[in-house]
C-alpha cells in the first residue's frame, strides 16, 4: 500500500505538469494574437488546399459510381434463337459473378424502340417479318481497379454459341478511372510537398521562439533542468499551432463548400439531378486535426533538437 500511493502521486504530478505546460504554451500564443493568427493562417491555407482537392476528387468519384450503370453490354443473339432459348440464356448469365443484372429485349420491343429512334415508323410497317434479333442488355459490375474485367466479360459472352455480337464501349470508363488515378496521385504529391512546407513554417517559428527565450533556457540549464523539461513547452506550442491550423483549415474548407454549393445545385437542376456536394465527414475532420497536430509536433521536435543543443550557459 505504501508503494502504490507514491506511484499514484508521481503519475498525478507528471500529468498535472504536462497540463500546466500545455496551458502555459496556449497562453503564450494567446498573448501574441496577431503573430499566432498569421502563422496559423498560413499553415491552414497549406492544409486546406489538399483537403479541397480530396473533397473534389471524392465528389467526382461519387458521380462516377452513378455513371457505372450506363456501361452496358449489348448481346445480339442469332435471329434463329427463340424466346425460350433466350430466357434460358438470361437465367444462366444472371448467376455470373461479374454481372449485376440483365434486361431482356424481345424482337417486338426492339422493333418498337427502333421505330421511335429511327423515325422510319411508317416505312417499317411494310416489312413482312421482324428482322431484328433478341437482345440481352447486360449491366456488368465495374470496380475502380478492375475495368479490364469488363472487356474480358465481353469476350467471354461473345463466345457463347447463341450470341452473334457482343458490343461494349468501355473506353470512356477506362479514361475516367485513369484520370481519377492520376488526380489521386497528384493529391498525394501536392500533400507531401505542402506537409514539408508546414514542417518548415512550424520549425522556423519554434526556432525564433527558442532564440527569444534564450536567456530563460540558459537559466533553466544552470539550475539543472533536463532537456526534456526545457523541450516540453516548445513541443506543446507546435501541437497547438497544428491544432489551431487544422480547425482553421476545416473552416476554410467549409466556407469554400458553402460558396460552391449554390452554383453546383443550379447546374445539377439543369441536368435534372438531385446531386449535392459532400464535404468532410466527422472521421475525416478528426483525421485532419490529428495530422495537423502531428505535423506541428514533428516540426517543433526537429527545431528544438537542432537548436536546443546550441544554447549552453556561459
Amino acid at each position: 500500500m505504501r508503494n502504490r500511493a507514491p506511484k499514484k502521486n508521481r503519475l498525478r504530478t507528471y500529468l498535472s505538469n504536462h497540463l500546466r505546460v500545455a496551458l502555459g504554451s496556449l497562453g503564450r500564443l494567446y498573448g501574441q494574437p496577431v503573430a499566432t493568427f498569421l502563422t496559423t493562417a498560413v499553415i491552414a491555407i497549406a492544409l486546406a488546399l489538399p483537403v479541397g482537392l480530396y473533397i473534389a476528387l471524392d465528389n467526382i468519384g461519387q458521380l462516377s459510381r452513378g455513371w457505372d450503370g450506363s456501361t452496358q453490354i449489348s448481346l445480339f443473339l442469332h435471329t434463329k434463337v427463340n424466346t425460350k432459348e433466350a430466357q434460358q440464356l438470361k437465367q444462366r448469365l444472371e448467376k455470373h459473378k461479374h454481372i449485376k443484372n440483365i434486361e431482356f429485349i424481345s424482337k417486338e420491343k426492339g422493333l418498337e424502340q427502333f421505330k421511335e429512334i429511327s423515325g422510319f415508323g411508317d416505312a417499317l410497317k411494310y416489312l413482312k417479318q421482324n428482322p431484328l434479333p433478341i437482345v440481352l442488355v447486360v449491366n456488368p459490375k465495374i470496380l475502380n481497379n478492375q475495368v479490364d474485367n469488363t472487356a474480358h466479360l465481353v469476350q467471354e459472352l461473345g463466345n457463347n454459341k447463341l450470341v452473334e455480337l457482343a458490343q461494349l464501349d468501355v473506353q470512356w470508363v477506362k479514361r475516367l478511372y485513369t484520370f481519377l488515378e492520376i488526380a489521386n496521385r497528384s493529391i498525394w504529391v501536392i500533400s507531401s510537398m505542402l506537409a514539408m512546407a508546414v514542417l518548415l513554417i512550424i520549425g522556423n517559428t519554434i526556432r525564433l521562439d527558442i532564440q527569444n527565450r534564450r536567456e530563460e533556457i540558459e537559466v533553466s540549464k544552470l539550475i539543472g533542468a533536463s532537456d526534456g523539461f526545457i523541450r516540453r513547452p516548445f513541443l506543446y506550442t507546435g501541437i497547438w499551432y497544428g491544432a489551431i491550423s487544422g480547425v482553421l483549415a476545416w473552416i476554410i474548407t467549409q466556407i469554400s463548400l458553402f460558396l460552391m454549393t449554390g452554383p453546383i445545385q443550379k447546374l445539377a437542376l439543369l441536368y435534372h439531378s438531385e446531386y449535392r456536394l459532400s464535404g468532410l465527414g466527422l472521421d475525416n475532420t478528426a483525421l485532419l486535426i490529428i495530422i495537423s497536430c502531428m505535423l506541428g509536433l514533428i516540426g517543433s521536435w526537429i527545431a528544438v533538437s537542432q537548436h536546443l543543443k546550441e544554447i549552453e550557459p556561459s
